[in-house]
């Protein structure tokens, strides 16, 4: 069993930053990567980011260039650096760890919310 831990979220006005963090604990292990999704109100969650344990990272085109993802496999733990923030980056944000690849599904944090707003 896998706990995410999420912590960062607010509200920021437009162009402003934030950063989110998720620190997993408990059974961690064949992770393929981490990531994070989110889901605004009344839209269909999507990916935002992904970096494997290896450092290859994938983006959502309409955050790339704006948003970095990193991760510290000693603390297993998953950052997501987010600047030049827009209104439609609104949303819950969930963290995930992806361990499909060895059959153990994906393990999702309580999610935290992100407003831009003036």
């Amino acid at each position: 069993q896998v706990q995410l831990v999420e912590s960062g979220g607010g509200l920021v006005q437009p162009g402003g930053s934030l950063g989110l963090s998720c620190a997993a604990s408990g059974t961690i292990s064949n992770v393929f990567a981490m990531g994070w999704y989110r889901q605004a109100p009344g839209k269909q969650r999507e990916l935002v980011a992904t970096i494997t344990g290896g450092g290859s990272t994938n983006y959502l085109d309409s955050v790339k260039g704006r948003f970095t993802i990193s991760r510290d496999n000693a603390k297993n733990t998953v950052y997501l650096q987010m600047n030049s923030l827009k209104p439609e980056d609104t949303a819950v944000y969930y963290c995930i760890v992806d361990r499909r690849r060895y059959g153990l599904g994906l393990s999702w944090g309580q999610g935290t919310q992100v407003t831009v707003s003036s």
